[in-house]
């Protein structure tokens, strides 16, 4: 199995570890301790050196309540850390965005992923990733990072999700995009609360059915904690590093290829024994 990206193939026989470059200043993880661009490129060549197969760049949080940010401002965090990255770096960069225009701004400075957690339902942007060659992670998500954590239901989540990531899958396949081109993510915390994500994680098979390349992101997420100390606070987001790993590690022995994580060493050498042994 590959995901074609860009210039780049990564075949995904092994695990594939995205390391996460947030240049904002209010993102859950590193409340901006990466916001300055020069800083934000930094990170990003200690993730690669760290063993990082994919930089994914965002310039708008999406955690619970996040203000939102405007389309110049993302492209003024976005576009110069792309550009610094692109010439000095030889992996695919990811631009973590729903906005149509940012995405191709972006792909323009030299990323070759789109990652959108509103799965290319903007306006445009089914067009935008399909006139490029860039790959693209199609996300789920119930309602908006404003209001996602506002009582989330479903009557079966694992059903419901896998319904809208494979009618997503189909839209962008109808609008031009190659199936190979395409990696899906159950969107795990977006709308969705400590029962939920345990069900996606439990059923995780069911989605990898899909036959696309499945994309997790659990690194740092409230409901590692939540399972950790039992509360539904999740204890201090600094303190989620060994749940992240287990997390990972489950997730690719379910079925994932992709695993979008900020503490990118712990999780390249967890994996490396995971693939030794599986």
């Amino acid at each position: 199995m590959h995901f074609i990206c860009g210039k780049f193939q990564l075949d995904l026989t092994t695990p594939r570890v995205m390391g996460i470059v947030n240049v904002t200043p209010d993102s859950f993880s590193d409340g901006g301790k990466f916001f300055a661009g020069n800083q934000a490129i930094e990170h990003a060549l200690r993730l690669v050196e760290e063993g990082a197969d994919i930089l994914d760049i965002g310039g708008e949080s999406t955690r619970p309540n996040a203000t939102p940010v405007s389309q110049q401002e993302e492209l003024e965090r976005v576009i110069p850390v792309i550009e610094g990255l692109a010439s000095r770096v030889n992996i695919p960069l990811s631009i973590d965005t729903y906005k149509p225009q940012v995405m191709q701004a972006a792909i323009a400075a030299g990323a070759s992923i789109v990652n959108d957690i509103r799965a290319l339902q903007e306006e445009g942007a089914l067009e935008v990733v399909a006139k490029s060659n860039a790959g693209v992670c199609l996300m789920h998500m119930q309602g908006t990072p404003q209001t996602m954590q506002d009582n989330p239901q479903y009557d079966d989540v694992v059903a419901v999700v896998k319904a809208f990531l494979a009618a997503r899958l189909q839209a962008s396949i109808d609008a031009g995009i190659a199936p190979n081109r395409i990696v899906l993510d159950p969107g795990f915390g977006f709308g969705k609360t400590r029962e939920h994500n345990i069900a996606l994680i439990q059923q995780l098979e069911s989605l990898v059915a899909l036959g696309q390349p499945l994309l997790v992101g659990l690194s740092r997420k409230s409901v590692l904690g939540q399972m950790v100390t039992g509360q539904l606070t999740g204890g201090d987001v600094d303190a989620r590093l060994h749940a992240s790993i287990a997390a990972s590690v489950l997730s690719v022995m379910k079925g994932a290829k992709i695993l979008r994580v900020h503490d990118v060493k712990a999780t390249v050498e967890a994996l490396k024994i995971v693939s030794a042994i599986i």
